[in-house]
């Protein structure tokens, strides 16, 4: 394990270099890797393990439009695409991928099929932390494992495929086997991880559960709605409101930031900009820690799960959420957002 300083605090953190891919390979080497799940996370880790060598098979009801994914990516019904029964059967390790609420409703098929010396493999804490309400309690005589990617399936696959690969989190619940550190390092290298960072499960969930309904999608959807929805009442028209709001952000500022961080970005811009980020910045952050605190707050309680899980279980889930996202879709802020990306020179030469 390498030693880097982050701010001050020291870490150990864990890369292609300290742990290579071909150690990897070789402590995969006798191990069946069953994916259970081709949804989100699924279709990434599974191509990136397929194609850096290990045998990896893919468990998926069939008929539906993942099983087609997962036969349009190359998995062969009989071969490699199995019944989430006969896939666990076939497995020593099982990435146990279905959603979370997918996961409850699946655990009594899955927990007896889990054999002595399995890995039980996951990318979310959230089944194992919130046992109280998913009921998914592993036998004592398997390994229980968490890599955790720092971005979407999407990107586990594309940053892979671009020669980079996006940092994960790894955890050991449970060590049954006196293996678990080296298998979970090894599937967190075979999926192609910029590096690897230690966790627990719980701290895995209550960073993840915080970040998604903060900085990472909730509230960065909701201050841009905030600040878009401001500049039209003032007057300004669509295309200006959303190049304030949403274009020069992502199609410059954040670049900056992702370059050499936020002080670097401020000295790339105007003073005007700079002094005034400076003396506002202060504001926003008073205004919104009070909510962090109250959002982190409900994830550890299980006010968020239990609000996961019910609404996930409902037979109108897909119908509703649909509806959620079709009413994001028209609103004038992303209507603008797609006019606006249709004229970048890009999609303009495309046309």
């Amino acid at each position: 394990m390498a030693k880097i300083n982050f701010g001050g605090v020291v870490e150990e953190i864990v890369t292609a270099e300290e742990f290579t891919l071909a150690k990897a390979q070789e402590t995969l080497a006798h191990e069946t890797v069953a994916i259970i799940g081709y949804g989100v996370q699924g279709p990434g880790q599974a191509l990136n393990l397929r194609d850096n060598g290990i045998k990896v098979i893919v468990g998926q009801r069939q008929g539906g439009y993942s099983w087609d994914k997962a036969v349009a990516d190359g998995f062969v019904p009989g071969e490699t695409l199995f019944s989430i029964e006969d896939a666990l059967q076939r497995a020593t390790i099982i990435a146990y991928l279905l959603s979370d609420a997918g996961q409850k409703e699946m655990w009594n098929t899955v927990k007896p099929l889990l054999k002595k010396g399995a890995a039980l493999y996951f990318s979310h804490g959230f089944s194992i932390v919130y046992h109280d309400l998913t009921g998914v309690v592993p036998p004592a005589d398997v390994d229980v494992i968490l890599v955790a990617p720092k971005g979407s399936g999407r990107t586990v696959r594309t940053n892979f495929l671009a020669g980079s690969g996006i940092n994960a989190s790894y955890a050991v619940y449970q060590d049954a086997t006196g293996r678990a550190q080296e298998r979970v390092l090894a599937l967190g290298i075979a999926i192609g991880s910029g590096y690897l960072f230690p966790t627990t499960f719980p701290k895995e969930v209550y960073s993840d559960l915080t970040g998604e309904r903060g900085v990472l999608m909730g509230c960065i959807a909701g201050v841009m709605e905030a600040q878009y929805e401001t500049l039209r009442k003032n007057g300004h028209s669509p295309s200006e409101a959303f190049n304030e709001t949403v274009e020069e952000l992502t199609q410059s500022l954040i670049r900056l930031i992702a370059d050499n961080g936020m002080d670097w970005m401020y000295a790339n811009c105007s003073t005007t900009a700079q002094r005034g980020a400076l003396d506002w910045k202060g504001r926003f952050r008073a205004a919104v820690e009070p909510v962090f605190a109250e959002l982190y707050e409900k994830v550890i309680s299980g006010h968020e799960v239990k609000i996961v899980l019910e609404s996930n279980s409902a037979p109108d889930y897909r119908k509703k959420l649909d509806k959620e996202l079709t009413a994001m879709k028209d609103m004038e802020m992303w209507q603008a957002g797609q006019a606006v990306r249709a004229l970048r020179p890009e999609n303009r030469k495309k046309g």
